[in-house]
Order: structure tokens, then sequence, then C-alpha cells
């Protein structure tokens, strides 16, 4: 079953997240689709929310810690409240906008990992890497494997070339079976692309080799879309 993930970033409201959840875990619930389905809503819009066994909310982000005074983060304390287990660890914008080292993601995954959550960990290549060649592209990305336990049990990764997020441009066919079928070669975890990924090209990226899932921002911020991407990957 295909992987399919959407990351809100810093869009929606808590009134029409509880909406898009509600609507999408009605139709998984009624068409009986067994996709693993995962959504990351703001932190402001998390809650207690009743979804099927196969739709899971998570944190787009949370600090390593249970509580403290780390202004304008949010930690376990808060998570718990909601029963959220699941977390997005790593996500390029996190590193490049907001200057997460790799110190510092390792030691955030270390601290989820301890705790027990499902990570989805992400790795992707700036542009000027990309130009350097597949040799380039995977030595940066298994940089971003440092301080990170590749065997976790509870590990998706999620490959997000950068130069492909929100700019429309998708990395080609070739790009993503190259770079999936290395990684897979030394990690055995289910691997996600991200990357302009579209209700019209998502059955056809998740069907190549080496690619179990999406992660997907823009393209699945409209219910409607969302649900059709679901229905155009539940049987990959």
């Amino acid at each position: 079953m295909a992987i399919i993930a959407s990351n809100f970033k810093t869009n929606h409201t808590r009134q029409t997240t509880k909406e898009f959840i509600q609507t999408v875990n009605k139709h998984l619930e009624e068409n009986s689709i067994l996709s693993e389905v995962y959504i990351f809503p703001t932190s402001t819009s998390l809650d207690n929310f009743n979804t099927v066994s196969n739709l899971t909310v998570g944190a787009q982000n949370a600090y390593a810690t249970n509580k403290g005074s780390f202004t304008g983060e949010i930690g376990t304390l808060q998570l718990d409240e909601f029963n959220i287990k699941t977390i997005l660890i790593g996500h390029s914008e996190r590193r490049h906008i907001l200057g997460e080292t790799q110190e510092q993601v390792a030691q955030k995954f270390n601290f989820y990992k301890e705790l027990g959550y499902k990570i989805i960990y992400c790795i992707g290549e700036p542009l000027e890497v990309k130009e350097q060649g597949l040799e380039k592209t995977l030595e940066y990305i298994y940089e971003q494997f440092v301080g990170i336990d590749t065997n976790y049990e509870n590990l998706i990764l999620a490959y997000e070339p950068v130069w492909a997020i929100g700019t429309g441009v998708t990395a080609t066919n070739d790009d993503i079976v190259n770079v999936h079928s290395a990684i897979k070669e030394k990690i055995s975890k289910p691997l996600l692309y991200g990357g302009s990924v579209k209700v019209n090209n998502v059955k056809e990226i998740c069907s190549l080799n080496g690619v179990d899932g999406a992660l997907i921002g823009t393209a699945s911020w409209i219910k409607e879309d969302f649900i059709e991407i679901i229905e155009n990957t539940k049987d990959i």
C-alpha cells in the first residue's frame, strides 16, 4: 500500500483543518481504503481527532523537550494532550530557512526516537549540489544521516530534492529512481518522494521502483485534491 502524507506547512486554520481531516477520514472509512495516510497540520490546529486506524495526524515540528523555557516551541507536554506520536524531522525548510544544523536535527531525532514516535525523516539536496551529478548528490544526502539511527523501527524516509519543492519543477523519473534505489541499497525503510507532486503525476511517481509513497505540500491542501491523490494511489 502506498503511504500518502500531507504537510500543511503554514496553511489552514483550526476550523478548516478539522473539516479537512473529517472529510478525508469519512472517505477512507466509506470506501474501505487501506493506504497509510498522514496529515501534518500547524501546531495551533492539533486536536483530538477521531480517525480510522490508517489515518494518522502528526506534528510538523517540536522541540526536543517535554516542557520548558523555549519561546515559540512546543514539546511532548503539548503533543501528549492530543495523543500525537508522529513527527516530521529534517524538512528542508527547517534546515535551509530556519537554519537547523545536522547536529540539531539528530538531537531532535534521537529525543523522539527514545519516546517511540513514528518519524518521517526528510532528506534532499539543493540545486547547486544536484548540478554536480549523482555521486555528489548521494554524498550530500548521506551526510544527512549522520547521527541518525536508520535501523529505527518506526522510521519512514522522505526524499525531497530542495530544488523541486514548491517550484513546479519535478525531478525526472530517472532522477527519482537513481536516488531512491541508491538509498534503498543502504537503508531498508519505506521511502517517500516529495517535490512538486501533484494530482496528475502522483500515480506515476508512486509506481516507480523504490518509491513507497509521497510527502506532498501545496497540491494536498485542498481536501478534494488530497482525496483524489489517495484515490489515484490506493491500488499501488
